[in-house]
């Protein structure tokens, strides 16, 4: 879709423009394999969902060789990220709301909040596994997804999830009825949820983008410091507009390549220069092996992942970073301080 709208723009900006411009011949229509390329959410009525199946059985191996480093060996650890499995009871699939999101639960799983599994099957599609997103085939999703729905209660252990009967699992989502259709931006309501008319006068000249939230929005949503914001850049702090603590940003990068490709590898998701994350900072990796020739121990490492070197907290294995970017990362590691 983004791609259609950027065609678009690009058709109108150069009909608009005179045809001896220069400005006509920028950019180009996007093809049809450009556009198939980003066309690819699932919608709640399933469109865009390919053809495919998988098992339980074979979405539990690829859990546990590819998800169970974050999220738990069965869905349910609240180390790196929030629990996707827990929570829900033969009685929510029955009646399709989970009960204790209506009561004062701060404890949310993702099969709580989510009502429509094509969510979750497309969600696993484009971003899963972290370090690697878009590296499932449709199968391994179906797979995965059904190993999640297993522990959740919603199908046997024995079934396989497929195109052809996903619509029926729909109808065993827990939450399947906790959305509402009654706002104005869904499809023919033609009207939008607000309707202020826009002011644009006395303007801030100028504005500040901060990383914490203003006082008077921070208990807009309850007691932050309660709902699972135990891990990431920006913790939960208590509600009632008390003053947040330092919020633990990402430290400034520099223009370094080793600190470029840190974020572009997303080591920054979980480590920061100069302080602890999820995992240890750069800074105390490079301590813990300053003076030793560490390049390709500590390359491997990375490129193999692991656990207990920093304590409990697993690190999954980033073998899609190419030996060249690696070693200029691992330089610009060793070198931090």
């Amino acid at each position: 879709m983004l791609a259609c709208a950027a065609a678009l723009c690009v058709q109108v900006a150069m009909a608009a423009a005179p045809a001896d411009s220069a400005r006509a011949a920028l950019g180009r229509t996007a093809t049809p394999a450009e556009v198939k390329a980003w066309d690819i959410d699932v919608r709640p009525d399933f469109q865009g969902l390919p053809k495919g199946s998988g098992t339980v059985s074979q979405g539990q191996k690829i859990w546990d060789g590819k998800c169970a480093s974050c999220h738990g060996d069965f869905g349910e650890s609240n180390e790196v990220f929030s629990p996707i499995v827990g929570g829900t009871s033969a009685e929510d699939i029955r009646r399709g709301r989970v009960a204790s999101l209506t009561g004062n639960q701060p404890y949310r799983t993702t099969l709580m909040k989510v009502s429509t599994v094509s969510t979750l099957w497309d969600y696993i599609h484009r971003a899963m596994p972290w370090n690697a997103p878009r590296s499932l085939s449709a199968d391994d999703v179906y797979a995965v997804t059904a190993y999640l729905l297993n522990l959740g209660d919603i199908v046997p252990a024995e079934f396989t999830l497929s195109d052809g009967n996903i619509a029926e699992v729909q109808q065993k989502m827990p939450n399947r009825n906790g959305m509402t259709l009654q706002h104005g931006l869904w499809p023919g309501r033609g009207r939008a949820d607000t309707r202020n008319a826009a002011c644009m006068k006395d303007c801030t000249p100028t504005v500040r983008i901060v990383s914490t939230m203003p006082a008077y929005a921070r208990d807009a949503h309850g007691d932050l410091a309660a709902q699972q914001r135990t891990v990431g850049p920006t913790r939960g702090w208590a509600g009632g507009g008390a003053s947040a603590p330092a919020a633990a940003t990402p430290a400034t990068l520099g223009e370094t390549a080793g600190a470029k490709l840190a974020s572009q590898y997303q080591c920054m998701a979980c480590h920061a220069t100069d302080r602890k994350l999820v995992g240890p900072s750069f800074a105390e990796v490079a301590r813990k092996y300053q003076g030793q020739d560490a390049q390709d121990a500590l390359a491997h490492k990375i490129r193999a992942g692991g656990q207990g070197a920093w304590g409990s907290m697993p690190m999954p294995p980033q073998a899609q970073i190419p030996d060249s970017d690696l070693r200029t990362v691992v330089g610009w590691i060793l070198e931090a301080k």
